[in-house]
């Protein structure tokens, strides 16, 4: 089976594995609203400094948490150990989504070859969505 890559992307790139996850927004921001404690927990300062700078932080801060939770079934388990702010989601140069991993999650993804990440996002004011690809070299 052939898989399309995308521009820029080596010919020997392999896929580890895909993950996708739909986040409610508005029982996401429920959940943020009456535990604050919660977002310290799942988001590294860095994403939280920048979903509160667009109009709906809760909308941002889902879809970088269906991020998260893609990136772990793209790897084939739960958290086992790893804290969801070891994953976390930044932006390139050019504004695209990264996974970035830190920790536990970083030795986790070499265990599996894990080089690169592709990372789809899109939101509504009622979904977020997340799509992630890991690749081996």
């Amino acid at each position: 089976m052939r898989v399309a890559r995308s521009a820029g992307e080596p010919a020997n790139a392999g896929v580890v594995g895909i993950g996708t996850d739909l986040v409610d927004v508005d029982r996401f921001r429920t959940v943020l609203r009456r535990r604050p404690s919660v977002a310290e927990r799942l988001f590294t300062a860095n994403e939280r400094t920048y979903a509160h700078r667009a109009v709906d932080p809760a909308a941002r801060l889902a879809a970088r948490f269906a991020a998260k939770e893609a990136a772990l079934k793209a790897l084939g388990y739960g958290l086992g150990g790893m804290r969801m702010a070891e994953i976390e989601v930044v932006r390139d140069d050019d504004g695209r989504p990264e996974i970035l991993l830190h920790g536990a999650a970083r030795s986790r993804a070499a265990e599996h070859g894990v080089s690169r990440w592709l990372v789809s996002l899109s939101h509504t004011d009622r979904l977020a969505q997340a799509t992630v690809v890991a690749l081996a070299r």
